[in-house]
């Protein structure tokens, strides 16, 4: 896979869509300073998903987009594009099968950023994953910028370490490692979780089960105090049903006795009906003599009415009469009075009118004067008024300057204590006292800046006496734990080989270990513990003795044998351990060392090397014993007609072999323990001296930290002086000059306040003038507003009396016309008056007449009342009769009646009891059915003469246990089921996490067990990789890379070089070109390793001489053939190194512009020209 294309629009300089054509595998960027060549880096860096902008050189990811120019707006968006060529198929998965791969990563002004896998939007994370072990990547070691060569070699271990696994191709194994550690812990949180609830479910159970069992007792003794009060009930409905069978008879005769109480209210009724048509004539009769009575009394009060008409009109007529008299002579008296009056009112007029004229006159000469004096006293007012104006404008002045000799005087004394506070300041300022006391800081400063670099020597030789012991304790502590794990690994191998032996040996067999245990024998020694083999002879020997191997050797086993009645179920052989003597040669016997009955069994087996060998021994041998056998080393055994070999699995095969490796785990075992012990005395040792190197190297610490801290005391003191020193001499300059400009101010200040006091007194002078005008026009406006008084009393004087006298002339006026207009009207009257009373007299003679007619009608009237007076009587009479009758025959219907409501209302209640008694039968009958139960089965099952009381007892019983038990948790059956079911399902999934656990426990230990071994193998290549170039580039010397720990998961590394002629102990003694050098030698060498599809170099080359360039360049050269160089450089020879030149260039400011070269056909066209 190599990188095709670069495509840029909008990202840092390059504004327009520029396309960079990577054709050829050394490309070089060349170009001024400042133009825009380590934008492409960056460009590559950030699409590969760099997301840290200080890598980037911005301070926001949003950086990376065009700002804008003196000529260019700002741009919304910067896209990069990076087309790969994968025809040979180095990326592998999902994107494998494509010839050519673009990664694409877009940004916004918004900050929103977006990938893209060929032309389909993805995740970041899609893009890391693509590129895993290939060796690229935003901060891999196949992208060398400007300033990482140091990095690269000043790096910690531990960073140093990331590109030997990027190199290894281990960061996926990482990255695989990481999610399977989040699994663990997500399935461990789960795991956690499911134990908490199951335990919890565990007490919910134990709660649930006491609930439920007190559940199902209630509901047992629910169940039959629901069948006791069924049978209850049925009880009752019988008793019931029997009292309604009575309460039947009872309610018919009392029917019969209300039929006849109704037949005798109906004859009476009749009677009633009779007596009620007689009273309704004998009624008619009476209202029709009623009636003659009442017209006949309505004609006599007619006449009597017209008689008193008439009598009462002749009195109305004879008063009017006499008042029309009266009136009349009224009217002429009043007459005669009003003639007198208006003569009297004409004299007055007549007098009045001349005065009138003369008041008027004496008004107007009053109303003149009255103005004069007004006209008087407005000329004295303006006068008054500039008067007042002067006065007030004298006061203002002279208040104004009175103001201002009082702020004077007060600046005044303000200034002198001002200049009394400035010379006590100019007098306590001591320079030369400040001098002297600077002189002493700096010198006690320069002593503790010695000081210092004195205990930082000291604290340098404690910190690398630390390091020494620690670097010790570190080798130490290392052995020390491979000693244990050494010994924890051969105790656990002895402890699984015991058990196994154990096993074989059937020292667990619980049948056979309670007999021997009985016998004394449950500690004695097996066969196979005792017997010492030839080595290669083991599996013969277990074939031969298959039936003994795991005997148990005693004293006498035949006298023991007697006791193997008590044994059942158990498979014992017991063995005398005598040891044997000298064995023959050629049998099993001569290579096993140990009891002499096992080897009496062994003796009678031959030997031989292999199965050809058997047989040609067994041919050899005319007649074999039926006793004797050969048997191979692989335990092949051949006898007479038969064969045999031991081909089997399991813990009772191997147990010779075993056994001899349990007798040497427990020597290393031994060798172990003191090798341990001697570890530890000696870690002891150096932790002592590593305390004893740390408390030396505190303590240095903290004298270097006190010191470091009291030459910074001495140095803000030393500071601060010299800033009091400088404040001190810039304020007494300060000073000095305030005095002179306060000496100026006090001689202005006097000569103001003589100017002020000269205007104040003039102001005063002009006042007293003033003051005697103003007494003056005072005097003048008493004598003038006593003159306009006068003038307005006599105005007002005269005034009152010609409007008095006009007033009453014109009353008497309007009293003149009102009596003769009077006059007239009363004039009119008089003559009604006299119309009106001759008219009463007429009447008065032509109403005497008719009243004697009416008095007549009225007798006749009066004779027809009395006959028909006396026929109203006798009418009345036969009414009450009737009355009479009817009251008594209603009084027989109402007491019929009463006791017909007393029988319907016994008959009633008869009835509601039966119903009452009907329903209760009928409601026990429905709460037996609501019950679950049959009613007649339940009156069957009944007999008759049970006591309900019996019943109702038990009734009782049974709701006292119910009390007992109560509270009930009804729901506690259906929740324990539920809860139950629930915890077998917990239990299924605590199973399913454990096992899950270790199917990622197991995961975890695979990836570390693969990253090991890459990363030993990647380490050990790359070592040998530096090992080589290192020379090559220096042109001799060496380097080489160390682990930092032991544990190849997590040690860092380092890396150690020497140039040719110096010894150098740190790296960072280096020059710069040794360092660059040393980082090319270490990425090169990565490179030969897990060659990166390509190589970004940033101006390495800047710090190497002419020499190290040309064998930089060359190494450059000979790795193109594998790896595709592009690279940044101002170095000519670099340049010539490269087959393809690409210029950047910035003739618009702020905007760069690619121009490309191929040297080969650029060459070509200057050799034809």
């Amino acid at each position: 896979m190599r990188l095709s294309t670069i495509k840029l629009a909008g990202f840092k300089s390059f504004v327009d869509p520029t396309t960079l054509h990577l054709p050829s595998n050394m490309i070089g960027v060349v170009g001024p300073n400042g133009c825009g060549k380590s934008n492409i880096i960056d460009a590559i860096r950030w699409v590969m998903g760099e997301s840290a902008a200080s890598r980037l050189r911005g301070d926001s990811l949003t950086d990376v987009i065009f700002s804008g120019s003196n000529s260019r707006k700002p741009v919304g968006q910067a896209t990069v594009e990076l087309i790969f060529d994968n025809a040979d198929g180095s990326i592998q998965g999902e994107y494998g099968q494509y010839a050519e791969i673009s990664v694409k990563r877009q940004v916004t002004r918004d900050g929103q950023s977006a990938y893209f896998l060929n032309g389909a939007r993805c995740r970041r994370r899609d893009i890391t994953d693509l590129f895993l072990g290939t060796g690229l990547g935003p901060r891999s070691y196949s992208i060398i910028e400007q300033g990482m060569i140091s990095q690269i070699i000043e790096a910690h271990p531990e960073e140093l370490r990331t590109h030997l696994e990027e190199a290894a191709g281990i960061s996926k194994y990482k990255e695989r490692r990481k999610e399977t550690e989040s699994r663990i812990k997500a399935t461990r949180e789960n795991l956690d979780r499911v134990r908490d609830v199951r335990d919890e479910v565990d007490k919910q159970l134990e709660h649930l089960n006491r609930q439920a069992r007190a559940a199902e007792r209630w509901k047992a003794l629910k169940e039959e105090q629901t069948r006791k009060e069924a049978e209850l009930r049925a009880l009752e409905y019988r008793g019931l049903k029997s009292q309604h069978d009575g309460e039947g008879a009872g309610l018919s005769a009392a029917e019969i006795e209300i039929e006849k109480q109704l037949a005798g209210q109906r004859e009476i009724e009749a009677q009633l009906e009779s007596v009620r048509e007689r009273h309704t004539d004998a009624s008619e009769h009476l209202n029709a003599v009623q009636a003659d009575v009442y017209k006949v009394g309505a004609e006599i009060a007619r006449v009597e009415q017209q008689v008193r008409h008439n009598r009462e009109n002749a009195d109305r007529l004879q008063r009017a009469h006499g008042d029309a008299e009266r009136e009349h002579a009224e009217l002429a008296a009043h007459i005669a009075t009003d003639h007198e009056q208006i003569e009297t009112l004409r004299m007055a007029l007549a007098e009045g009118e001349p005065k009138l004229e003369a008041l008027q006159q004496m008004q107007d000469d009053t109303a003149e004067a009255q103005r004069s004096t007004e006209a008087k006293l407005a000329d004295w007012q303006q006068r008054w008024d500039s008067h007042t104006r002067n006065a007030g404008e004298s006061n203002r002045a002279a208040e104004v300057e009175r103001t201002k000799l009082n702020y004077l005087d007060r600046q005044g004394i303000d200034l002198s204590r001002r200049r009394e506070v400035l010379e006590a300041e100019q007098k306590a300022t001591d320079v030369a006292a400040l001098d002297v006391a600077g002189e002493q800081l700096h010198h006690e400063h320069d002593t503790q800046r010695e000081r210092v670099e004195t205990l930082g020597s000291l604290l340098d030789q404690h910190k690398s006496s630390h390091e020494k012991v620690q670097d010790e304790e570190r080798q130490v502590q290392s052995a020390l734990n491979e000693a244990r794990q050494q010994l924890q690994a051969a105790r656990g191998r002895q402890a699984s080989l015991e058990a196994l032996q154990h096993a074989a040996l059937g020292q667990e067999e619980s049948a056979a270990s309670g007999w021997l245990g009985r016998l004394g024998l449950d500690k004695s020694r097996r066969l196979g513990e005792s017997l010492q083999v030839e080595a290669g002879w083991e599996t013969a020997v277990e074939t031969a003795l298959s039936g003994f191997i795991d005997s148990v050797l005693v004293d006498g086993s035949h006298a023991l044998a007697g006791e193997f009645h008590a044994l059942e179920n158990a498979d014992v052989a017991l063995l005398d351990a005598a040891d044997g003597g000298a064995n023959t040669a050629g049998t099993l016997a001569a290579h096993v060392r140990g009891p002499a009955a096992a080897l009496a069994i062994l003796g009678h087996v031959l030997t031989a090397e292999s199965i050809g060998d058997a047989h040609q021994r067994v041919a050899s041998l005319s007649a074999l014993a039926p006793y004797q056998s050969v048997i191979t080393r692989n335990g092949e055994w051949l006898g007479p007609g038969w064969a045999r070999v031991r081909r089997a699995q399991g813990s009772q095969v191997g147990v010779l072999a075993r056994e001899r490796e349990i007798r040497l785990l427990a020597e290393q075992i031994a060798t172990l323990e003191a090798q341990l012990e001697e570890s530890s005395e000696r870690l002891d040792t150096l932790r002592t001296s590593k305390f004893e190197a740390e408390r030396a190297r505190d303590d240095a610490q903290r004298e270097l930290y006190a010191a470091h801290r009291r030459q910074s005391e001495l140095a803000g003191q030393l500071q601060s002086h010299r800033g009091k020193l400088e404040t001190a001499r810039a304020r007494a300059e300060k000073v000095t000059g305030e005095l002179n400009d306060l000496a100026t101010q006090i001689d202005e200040l006097q000569g103001q306040t003589r100017d002020a006091r000269a205007r104040l007194d003039e102001s005063v002078g002009l006042m007293g003038d003033l003051e005697d005008q103003r007494r003056e026009l005072e005097n003048e406006r008493r004598a003038l507003l006593e003159a306009r008084e006068e003038a307005r009393m006599n105005a007002r004087e005269a005034a009152d009396q010609s409007h008095s006298l006009a007033l009453a002339l014109e009353s008497k006026r309007s009293s003149l016309a009102s009596l003769e207009q009077a006059l007239g009207r009363m004039d009119a009257q008089l003559r009604q008056i006299e119309a009106r009373r001759n008219e009463i007299t007429e009447q008065l003679a032509a109403g005497s007449d008719p009243i004697a007619e009416l008095e007549s009608e009225r007798q006749t009237y009066l004779d027809q009342r009395l006959l028909v007076d006396k026929q109203l009587v006798e009418a009345r009479r036969a009414l009450e009769d009737c009355d009479i009758t009817f009251r008594k025959l209603e009084q027989q219907r109402h007491l019929a009646e009463q006791g017909l409501a007393t029988l319907r209302e016994s008959l009633s209640e008869k009835r509601l009891a039966a119903q009452a008694l009907h329903l209760r039968a009928e409601q026990l009958a429905e709460a037996i059915t609501a019950s679950g139960l049959e009613l007649e089965t339940l009156l069957a099952e009944l007999a008759e003469d049970i006591d309900a009381n019996q019943w109702r007892q038990q009734l009782a019983d049974i709701g006292q246990k119910i009390v007992r038990l109560e509270p009930v948790n009804l729901a506690a059956i259906q929740e324990h089921a539920e809860q139950s079911e629930r915890k077998t399902y917990l239990d299924n999934q605590l199973a399913d996490l454990v096992s899950a656990m270790e199917t990622l426990e197991g995961a975890i230990k695979k990836i570390d067990r693969e990253t090991r071994q890459r990363f030993k193998e990647t380490f050990d290549k790359v070592n040998a990789g530096v090992q080589e170039l290192f020379p090559r580039l220096f042109g001799g010397g060496h380097a080489y890379l160390e682990l930092t720990g032991d544990d190849l998961l997590n040690t860092g590394v380092s890396i150690m070089a020497r140039p040719p002629g110096k010894r150098v102990s740190n790296i960072t003694l280096l020059s710069g070109g040794e360092k660059a050098l040393t980082a090319v030698s270490l990425v090169f060498a990565i490179f030969s390793l897990n060659p990166a599809p390509f190589c970004l170099l940033d101006e390495v080359d800047a710090p190497l001489d002419e020499a190290n360039v040309g064998r930089f360049s060359s190494m450059v050269r000979e790795m193109s053939e594998k790896v595709q160089f592009i690279f940044i450089s101002h170095n000519k020879a670099t340049m010539e190194a490269a087959t393809q030149l690409c210029g950047v260039t910035m003739r618009e400011p702020g905007v760069s512009r690619l121009v490309q070269v191929d040297l080969a056909e650029a060459a070509k066209l200057a050799g034809a020209a």
